[in-house]
């Protein structure tokens, strides 16, 4: 099956629609699939919910489906680079289901994983566990947490093949692995693809079974979120 497409916006073709819930890659700005969020911008997909351990910043990233008002809820642990997202939020325009940030990385590995729930002590007592089953466990208190499953993953990743086997680099690792296991599609953006054969076996981290349509990024910005020099001498 053929899975490399000629741009972003054919790569999405077909797998989205108002509704949905997508799961984007990424820290901060670091290893998010830009092009891809762009394209669904450009998709004029409505009323998506969105699982991403943030939101970009006004602008960039995410930031950019806030500004055309596409998404109605957040599922996320940091969104506190983003005055549009506070905007939305305070004004009652969008909804938030804030999670502990490793458990937003178990909730997900969990979901590709086919586990529909799993127990925690993170947030047992506080606001987080509100409504939520509680159970004891050899004398320790936890919370129960469900497993996170999307119509769409969106990923990025440094080097990729034909065959949509994936290699992330460094910090852009963060959620994009786990996130493309846990979605009926992935679509992945990658910045060297290469023929299959190409990358060694032992590197692969995500193998190319998870990953339906890939589009090729050789250009993708590396944007700085905050930059923190040293004072001078």
């Amino acid at each position: 099956m053929k899975k490399v497409y000629p741009d972003a916006r054919a790569a999405l073709a077909g797998v989205i629609g108002d509704g949905m819930t997508i799961m984007a890659g990424g820290f901060g700005l670091c290893g998010i699939p830009d092009l891809l969020i762009e394209a669904i911008r450009d998709s004029g997909a409505k009323n998506l919910t969105i699982v991403s351990n943030n939101a970009g910043i006004d602008g960039v990233g995410l930031g950019v489906l806030l500004e055309t008002r596409q998404i109605k809820k957040m599922i996320s642990s940091y969104v506190g680079e983003n005055k549009t997202f506070a905007q939305q939020y305070l004004a009652g325009e969008l909804e938030i289901e804030f999670n502990p940030q490793g458990t937003l990385a178990e909730r997900i590995r969990a979901g590709g994983a086919g586990i529909p729930a799993f127990f925690t002590k993170t947030g047992y007592g506080t606001l987080i566990a509100e409504g939520k089953e509680t159970r004891e466990f050899d004398g320790e208190n936890y919370v129960m947490e469900r497993g996170l499953f999307a119509d769409l993953a969106v990923v990025h990743a440094w080097k990729g093949d034909k065959e949509g086997n994936l290699v992330y680099r460094k910090t852009a690792r963060n959620f994009n692995p786990m996130m493309a296991t846990a979605a009926k599609v992935t679509v992945a953006q990658v910045e060297h693809l290469v023929e299959p054969g190409e990358i060694d076996p032992d590197h692969i981290i995500t193998p190319g079974i998870y990953v339906s349509r890939i589009v090729h990024a050789p250009n993708a910005a590396k944007r700085i979120e905050q930059r923190t020099v040293r004072k001078a001498a």
